[in-house]
């Protein structure tokens, strides 16, 4: 969660990966500030989909376990320079009709008083798999 010295390291985006994983919400959640951007690998603009704010981030990544109850992101690597940093990490899901998906990406952000402001998230265009 919130860093005390207001500074994230890598423990905090391993924190942030774990919450993913465990599906938890609510500490997905308390790693991101009150006016948290979250800017989707897909969506209609060439940025792909900006959700802004706690409430539509949520939903977002609420859209995301509902898609694939079983997502996982594997293979963490974190890295840091200032209020930057970036997690490199391996998708896995399976959608309710057996499709699945399993492709390599990445998230870059900026952090603000210990925590996550602006997540943007790339990932590798795959063909789903059967």
């Amino acid at each position: 969660m919130a860093q005390s010295d207001k500074k994230v390291d890598e423990n905090f985006l391993q924190s942030f990966a774990d919450a993913f994983n465990a599906h938890d919400l609510n500490a997905v959640m308390a790693h991101m500030t009150d006016d948290c951007v979250f800017e989707a690998s897909a969506g209609p603009d060439a940025n792909g989909e900006k959700f802004s704010g706690q409430e539509q981030v949520r939903k977002a990544f609420e859209m995301v376990f509902k898609t694939y109850p079983d997502a996982h992101w594997g293979k963490p690597k974190h890295f840091i320079s200032g209020n930057r940093g970036f997690s490199e990490w391996l998708f896995t899901g399976t959608k309710a009709d057996g499709t699945k998906v399993e492709v390599t990406g990445c998230d870059l952000f900026t952090f603000r008083d210990g925590k996550i402001a602006i997540k943007n998230s790339y990932r590798k265009n795959r063909q789903m798999l059967k």
